[in-house]
């Protein structure tokens, strides 16, 4: 029987429909319950794409016996952190606070006034390999609330205020001086491997704003390191498993340092910031590998992950017929039945295809030898050999279109899709492609005709013809900036009018009264334990500073010297997080050296 989240439209709530869990989604309806009942809320929070999160429902949330203890002392909430990151991000802070470590899921216990009093991430159904069982985990939570609730209720308090205290110290000051630049390049090749490319150690993730950073930093000051940084990361990342050799596209990250091994879930903004990025590394190179890897990236985007209406949907799954990447493994006897004995001996030992295989026993397709390399080891002409394998990877694609393809979540957010409409406007004319503006230009309608109820104001999630969720910071900011590039692209007055009129919205609804940047919600969304500043950088660009580009954008289009007060105070409330870490800072450093190119002429009076 479905419980309460059968009315829902997101595809990772509905996964959890027909769990024997009686889970509400976020709302009036279980808040008010749990505080009816003087019951704790046991808030879980994942998204579709989130290989765990599948575990962790299979093993706890269909568990009958696991169920009925939820069901009679807790209050179940699932959220899909995609639609809430505002609770997301004030419910990750608990946890890390908690255990030193977040993740997803992410599993909180709190008050019935919403406030967090113990946390973590996954755990099993029973104890396992050192890890407390999920039954243990309750058992233990519900005796903390009926023997020693006030204990419990001392540290939601205690949690929460230190939660209200790093929302309120995050956003700091200082002044923007060339110097945070300086200390943002010791910072990137302190931390690159000049081995493998990327930053730090296994698990590797692509950290495309750094490398965008880096090359402001080379143009800055024509460092050749830096510019040996990109290039090696940009080279390492294309050739390895993380990149499809098939389709286009890249995976969320590389369990090892080499990027041979993904975790196999594809994600819009990844591929979106990813083709940004080797873009400008094509500009400034151009390296047509480069191009390449832009056509090929978006050229997926457009094949797989495009909604009819328009818009791009959010992911796709890791996970295929029950098994993590399943849909992208290869065996030598599965390639020599799409291509004949000749061609499949040419294309294993390009793309490391063997009988042992390199992820358990089957293979990831990548290029730990260059064509060049290969050619030379093995008497091949190179010309004939990429011909060759450019058909050899049409024939195994459509061999792999035949397989059970993983799932997708198909809800379109408002920021995600921005990143994706940037990276078309701007490749459409740097690769000459103009079917890339013709799908920024339609993407753009559709989010501006659908999610924008009246002018100005954005709603921020559209799945299966239904609108919902008041947007956030970063959904506007995005989308300003996704808007002036379509305008620099496109030459169309609307494009600067429309960015124009969210920017103005977002002045009236988010930003700080005392200057330190802007909220991550509006000042008329519902009202929470805190109301969070988002200014680190992570998978996506942080919302302040991403709204700080698009003002100084805007500033030096419009002349408009509120804009350019508002982009400065943004990044002054940043100035701190530059000093400490480049990589966590990386938008907001490549926006302080567009305000420095700027600022003399943008001074007002």
């Amino acid at each position: 029987m479905p419980n309460h989240l059968a009315q829902e439209t997101s595809p990772y709530l509905l996964q959890h429909a027909l769990n024997p869990v009686a889970w509400y989604a976020w709302g009036p309806e279980p808040l008010d319950k749990a505080q009816r009942e003087d019951k704790p809320i046991f808030l879980s929070i994942g998204y579709s794409a989130c290989h765990w999160c599948h575990v962790m429902e299979h093993e706890s949330f269909e568990n009958e016996a696991i169920a009925a203890y939820l069901n009679q002392h807790f209050v179940s909430i699932k959220v899909d952190r995609e639609e809430r990151p505002d609770l997301d991000q004030i419910y990750m802070s608990a946890v890390q606070m908690l255990t030193g470590r977040g993740g997803w899921p992410l599993s909180v216990f709190l008050t019935p006034d919403l406030q967090p009093f113990f946390g973590g991430t996954y755990w099993p159904a029973t104890a396992r390999l050192g890890m407390p069982g999920f039954d243990q985990v309750l058992t233990a939570v519900v005796e903390a609330w009926q023997l020693r609730r006030p204990q419990a209720i001392r540290q939601a308090a205690d949690l929460t205020a230190r939660i209200a205290n790093l929302e309120a110290v995050s956003a700091g000051g200082g002044e923007l001086r060339s110097e945070l630049l300086a200390q943002a390049e010791r910072d990137l090749m302190q931390s690159f491997d000049p081995t493998w490319g990327g930053f730090g150690t296994a698990p590797k993730f692509p950290q495309p704003l750094s490398l965008q950073l880096a090359l402001r930093l080379w143009r800055r000051t024509s460092h050749p390191q830096l510019l040996e940084l990109v290039r090696t990361t940009l080279d390492r990342m294309r050739s390895g498993g993380i990149y499809d050799h098939l389709a286009g596209g890249f995976a969320r990250y590389s369990v090892d340092e080499r990027w041979l091994v993904p975790h196999f879930e594809k994600m819009l903004y990844d591929n979106a910031l990813l083709a940004d990025a080797y873009l400008d590394g094509y500009c400034d190179t151009g390296c047509e590998d480069y191009a390449v890897v832009v056509r090929e990236t978006l050229d997926y985007l457009l094949r797989d992950m495009r909604d009819a209406h328009g818009g791009f949907h959010s992911a796709e799954d890791a996970d295929s017929e029950g098994e993590e990447g399943k849909f992208y493994l290869w065996t030598p006897h599965e390639v020599v039945e799409v291509l004949g004995p000749a061609a499949a001996e040419r294309f294993c030992y390009v793309y490391d295809v063997s009988h042992e295989g390199n992820f358990e026993q089957r293979n990831i397709l990548h290029l730990p030898r260059t064509l060049e390399q290969c050619g030379r080891i093995k008497g091949w002409a190179v010309a004939e050999l990429q011909a060759e394998l450019r058909v050899s990877r049409q024939k195994l694609r459509a061999a792999r279109e035949q397989r059970v393809r993983p799932g997708k979540d198909d809800k379109i957010l408002v920021s995600w899709n921005a990143l994706a409409i940037q990276a078309l406007a701007r490749a459409a004319g740097v690769v000459r492609e103009p079917r890339y503006l013709e799908a920024a230009t339609a993407a753009a309608e559709f989010l501006l005709d659908e999610l924008q109820p009246e002018r100005g104001h954005l709603l921020h999630s559209w799945c299966r013809g239904v609108a919902r969720q008041a947007a956030f910071l970063d959904d506007y900011a995005c989308l300003i900036n996704a808007l002036l590039s379509l305008h620099e692209a496109a030459l169309a007055q609307k494009w600067l009018d429309q960015a124009i009129c969210l920017a103005d919205n977002m002045l009236a609804r988010f930003h700080d009264p005392s200057g330190k940047g802007f909220y991550f919600t509006a000042g008329d969304h519902e009202q929470l334990i805190v109301r969070p500043k988002e200014l680190h950088d992570s998978a996506t660009p942080s919302g302040n500073s991403v709204a700080a580009a698009g003002l100084l954008r805007l500033a030096r289009l419009c002349g408009r010297t509120d804009y350019w007060q508002a982009a400065e105070g943004a990044l002054q409330a940043a100035v701190p997080l530059m000093r400490q870490s480049a990589s966590a800072s990386a938008q907001a450093l490549s926006a302080l050296d567009s305000y420095l190119d700027t600022s003399v002429t943008m001074q007002p009076g």
